[in-house]
């Protein structure tokens, strides 16, 4: 075996093997590729570049010299994408190669590189050809999410009466705001606009602006040129340019940082932006679906959100109900739900438990259509309706429970009133936190920011048990 330089498997990444019979070749690619922060594995030949491959010796890329003895350049090409189609290969070659560099780029090979080559543009080559392993990757679990996707069901008014908006708006240009509680399917509104408008046949690129902290979320928004920070090492595309030409969803906006929402505005109002560390505006045509659980009015008289931000996202807007006002969507999304899980797992059971979807009828749904479907998921992987009855909470027409009773045979005072709707609304919410948390109640505590033993008060108090 040729030199190998021992990596780990976490850093295969950014391993690059090289395959070439001439050691000096081997050497300065080496050093060079080292001294731009990649791990190197090299292979003298084709034979030992398969072999290594066989064993287990994953590379990012593969540099591949075209004229190698017994096993040449395209043959080595040929077996490396019998193993796997998608190694990305960069083709060495020497002047008057050029009939054999057409044959390689036929064959699959990602780029090429004539000898001798200045280090400038080697790295640019490797910066080229891994933008666009990035790009065909994102573009593939994009594709796959939107195969999972489906349009929303529901035979509630309101909701017949956004698929109409949505109908109507989907062949314009205009930006959505989508309002609604979590889990109410505010993803799949958007996803229907995108399907519905001219822009189906390209991306809908979804990010969440609450997953990432302002900095991350503005490369991953923008994108950035090599060299623009410590660590970046190659340039990196951003999701507003991945979506050009289609639509790109902004959920969770109202999380956004104030200076994150100034240049959003700037790519609303003109259609151009620049990556970090870039030195000249990029033109996008994208369409903006944005949206937030949260009162973003109130969030802009609190100054956490900008006001004419606000306005132009705010051409349309789609205020999503929550799952317990269309209660008779229940056995529509039940069936659903039943149907895609059964053939998920492989399921015997026939249908639901009547039992079962009346309690569901019953229920108040506090995390909405999402905790609906993993209590149906739950259902057909445990097979027996007890274990997703024990985890509802409270019904919305349960009667009260020790510790909030109240005597109704008296005319309440409004401090009465009062205190009874607050009474109501601290019960709520403890146990949208616990049904949110699956009765984690460390984790549930610290969502509502109080000690855990304030909390173990609370649910004594208020009579709530996950039985």
């Amino acid at each position: 075996m040729g030199d190998v330089m021992k990596t780990e498997a976490s850093a295969k990444e950014k391993l690059i093997l090289v395959v070439d019979d001439e050691e000096s070749i081997r050497g300065y690619l080496t050093t060079l590729l080292t001294s731009e922060g990649y791990e190197v594995v090299c292979a003298e030949g084709g034979e030992e570049a398969i072999e290594m491959i066989k064993q287990g010796v994953g590379p990012a890329l593969i540099i591949l010299d075209i004229m190698m003895p017994r096993m040449d350049g395209l043959e080595t090409l040929r077996k490396i994408h019998e193993i796997d189609s998608a190694f990305p290969v960069v083709m060495l070659s020497a002047v008057g190669q050029t009939g054999t560099i057409v044959k390689a780029m036929k064959m699959g090979a990602s780029d090429y590189l004539m000898k001798p080559f200045e280090d400038d543009e080697l790295a640019i080559t490797l910066e080229k050809v891994f933008e666009k392993v990035t790009l065909a990757r994102e573009v593939r679990d994009l594709r796959e999410q939107l195969d999972e996707k489906s349009d929303f069901i529901s035979i509630n008014g309101e909701m017949i009466r956004i698929k109409e908006m949505i109908r109507r708006i989907a062949g314009t240009d205009a930006t959505v705001l989508v309002l609604g509680e979590s889990g109410v399917g505010k993803e799949l509104v958007a996803q229907a606009v995108h399907n519905q408008s001219l822009r189906k046949q390209k991306l809908m690129v979804r990010i969440n602006c609450a997953a990432l902290p302002s900095e991350l979320l503005e490369s991953e928004l923008f994108g950035f040129e090599r060299g623009a920070f410590t660590g970046a090492m190659r340039s990196k595309i951003g999701k507003f340019e991945l979506a050009n030409g289609g639509t790109i969803f902004l959920d969770e906006i109202a999380e956004m940082s104030p200076g994150l929402q100034a240049k959003l505005l700037h790519v609303l109002q003109d259609g151009e932006f620049s990556k970090l560390g870039g030195k000249r505006d990029m033109k996008v045509d994208v369409r903006v679906v944005a949206a937030t659980n949260q009162n973003i009015e109130r969030a802009i008289k609190e100054g956490s959100f900008r006001e004419d931000l606000y306005y132009r996202l705010n051409v349309v807007k789609i205020q999503v109900p929550p799952l317990r006002e269309r209660k008779e969507d229940v056995p529509l999304l039940c069936q659903h739900f039943f149907k895609k899980f059964k053939a998920q797992y492989n399921s015997e059971m026939e249908k639901m438990p009547e039992s079962l979807l009346e309690a569901f009828m019953k229920y108040s749904w506090p995390g909405n259509i999402r905790e609906l479907e993993n209590m149906v998921r739950r259902l057909v992987v445990l097979k027996d309706e007890k274990y997703v009855l024990k985890d509802l909470a409270l019904p919305a027409e349960a009667p009260p429970r020790a510790g909030v009773a109240v005597d109704l045979s008296e005319p309440l005072s409004l401090k009465q009133m009062s205190k009874r709707k607050t009474v109501e609304v601290e019960r709520d919410a403890i146990l949208k936190a616990l049904v949110e948390s699956n009765w984690n109640k460390k984790k549930a505590a610290q969502a509502l920011n109080i000690s855990y033993r304030a909390l173990q008060y609370k649910i004594k108090e208020y009579g709530i048990d996950q039985s």
